[in-house]
């Protein structure tokens, strides 16, 4: 599964050694207003325009509503909401990067850059998606009841214009994160599914047995408070930073939870689901006093990795919740969890299944990664631009 690890010190870029003069927008764009006159577009064509930049799927009850007016949006082709008042200080925004034409409503602006060889729509992109262009958008709307950032206050805007080498470089760049991301996202799924699948596969050629018998409690707590790094156990079944206001100078009650050893929330009514996690990295964490900590009894006969996978399924959650006792407060206790049937494998299939798992986990790692890493490139892109 190597093939989706491409470093990202691979995405190299440069810029102009000269100064990089600021050029007046409106002198690079224009305003196109082609219409669905004909009706060649459906409903099946309309989407919508997001603050995060991009088109969506529409909301809007269509029925029985007429498509002649809608504007169509080509390739290279932007579309914005003027009205900024009521999008969280977030201005509304696309690129069709897509060979298929959109509609969108009528009432949104359209343009385009007059010339690709001087200014690349994508550069424009860029320039456009930056957190500082939905501050200045939101400064410079007008009115009173509904503001807006017109077509004229577009123009006026200054951008940096490099060369067409260096702005196809730096979308060259944009591009290979947004490729990883893509890539390692698609990965996921079919991933985590084949791990069911082949837990479900389990189930039907192998052995169940008691879990009791092949786990156990472990509760050691933080006495020495050495340990800092405290974490909550979510119901997306992995630790996370904890929300709640704790003092690390005082956690000598909190349960060490050490590298392979898995935390779980006995408590079912609030969470809708067995919340638990397992510690994969090589640090110790801590959790509250509430959860309890397992481990398996020998790693040989099972894996705990493979054990996390059962407790992932949403199978398991059902298992759970309907063997969870109590009034006010219902708890998946101890001695339920004991009495659990799984399948057990061979140790070499339990690994396996567990390596297909971990490798849905580095691409998930990766994507997210440079998901981040695209948040903070557009900003850091223009302004090498600016600064050459």
């Amino acid at each position: 599964m190597k093939h989706y690890v491409t470093p990202l010190s691979n995405l190299v870029m440069s810029v102009n050694k000269e100064d990089t003069n600021l050029v007046r927008l409106g002198d690079y764009i224009e305003l196109c207003d082609e219409r669905n006159n004909d009706e060649e577009y459906t409903l099946d064509d309309i989407q919508g325009i997001s603050t995060e930049k991009k088109f969506i799927p529409t909301k809007a009850n269509l029925d029985g509503v007429s498509l002649t007016s809608y504007k169509v949006v080509h390739r290279d082709e932007f579309a914005y909401v003027s009205d900024t008042s009521r999008r969280g200080d977030k201005i509304a925004l696309g690129l069709n990067t897509t060979n298929k034409p959109v509609l969108i409503s009528s009432i949104y602006t359209t343009f385009r850059s007059i010339d690709t060889k001087k200014l690349l729509p994508e550069y424009l992109y860029l320039f456009l998606s930056r957190s500082e262009f939905d501050r200045l958008s939101r400064f410079n709307s007008w009115g009173s009841a509904r503001e807006t950032f017109d077509w004229s206050e577009f123009c006026r805007i200054q951008i940096p214009l490099p060369d067409i080498e260096i702005q196809q470089e730096l979308v060259d760049t944009y591009n290979g994160l947004k490729a990883l991301a893509e890539q390692n996202e698609a990965l996921i799924k079919p991933l985590t599914e084949a791990c069911q699948a082949y837990i479900v596969d389990c189930k039907k050629k192998h052995p169940e047995v008691e879990l009791g018998g092949y786990i156990e409690e472990y509760d050691k707590r933080n006495s020495d408070k050495k340990i800092k790094a405290v974490k909550s156990v979510s119901v997306t079944k992995e630790f996370k930073e904890t929300g709640a206001k704790v003092n690390k100078d005082e956690l000598e009650g909190y349960k060490l939870v050490p590298p392979n050893h898995l935390s779980y929330v006995q408590t079912t009514k609030n969470e809708k689901c067995f919340a638990n996690a397992l510690n994969m990295t090589n640090e110790t964490y801590v959790v509250t006093q509430v959860n309890k900590v397992i481990r398996s009894k020998d790693e040989s006969k099972l894996n705990i990795g493979f054990l996390h996978l059962i407790f992932r399924g949403e199978e398991f959650d059902r298992y759970a919740i309907f063997n969870s006792w109590g009034s006010a407060r219902e708890t998946f206790d101890w001695s339920e969890l004991c009495k659990v049937l799984i399948p057990l494998p061979p140790p070499e299939v339990q690994q396996a299944i567990v390596d297909i798992y971990n490798c849905a986990e580095e691409a998930k790692k990766i994507a997210n990664d440079a998901r981040e890493k695209m948040k903070n490139l557009c900003p850091a892109l223009v302004q090498r631009a600016i600064n050459g």
